[in-house]
């Protein structure tokens, strides 16, 4: 996705598959390359040279290209991870093993991801859910996400924020962003913008 800045500042990888969030899209799409920062949407492919992918409201969608078990986390300035419902259909495993660590693509991508050094990593609304199916990446860090995944989220280690009785909008703890919800994503862009470019 081209940038409509004169400056290229780098690119933003995000994780996408059906069932993505579209107000998150369309922003996105608008708000980075405004920024200087070309958007790439990746995502498993299924052995397919594309795929296309839509959103909760079926009013927008994706045609991605980008295979995710073919991508390196360093080439990015910063990792998202888009809400709705696309992260977890992303953490899904064909023959899971007892015993065994989830192995979807998308998990082991964000393992790598997440052990890149200075690499950002933005979550919002239900996207902690990928982070859920490996929870050492999650044990310890202190999060907010939409209300009705925290209970996931704190099974799978993680400390939910608060503020007053609803998790808090946007939290940083230290590569990872976390937003709420698709109401807050003004904040949650220009934290992780903020962040990214530190």
């Amino acid at each position: 996705m081209a940038t409509a800045s004169s400056k290229l500042e780098g690119k933003i990888g995000v994780l996408i598959e059906s069932y993505f969030d579209e107000h998150e899209y369309q922003r996105f799409n608008q708000f980075f390359p405004e920024h200087g920062y070309e958007v790439e949407y990746v995502s498993h492919l299924w052995n397919q040279e594309k795929l296309t992918f839509k959103g909760n409201d079926f009013t927008e969608e994706v045609t991605v290209e980008v295979e995710v078990k073919d991508v390196n986390p360093a080439d990015y300035k910063g990792i998202i991870l888009i809400g709705g419902y696309a992260m977890d259909r992303l953490r899904y495993q064909e023959r899971p093993k007892d015993g065994q660590s989830n192995q979807a693509p998308a998990v082991a991508f964000l393992v790598k991801a997440a052990n890149t050094e200075g690499l950002k990593i933005g979550t919002i609304c239900h996207s902690l859910w990928l982070f859920c199916a490996e929870p050492e990446l999650l044990k310890n860090r202190r999060v907010t996400c939409a209300h009705n995944i925290i209970c996931d989220v704190e099974n799978a280690g993680g400390i939910v924020m608060f503020d007053g009785d609803e998790a808090k909008n946007t939290y940083i703890d230290g590569n990872l962003i976390t937003g709420r919800h698709p109401g807050v994503i003004e904040e949650f862009m220009s934290i992780f913008l903020k962040e990214i470019n530190k």
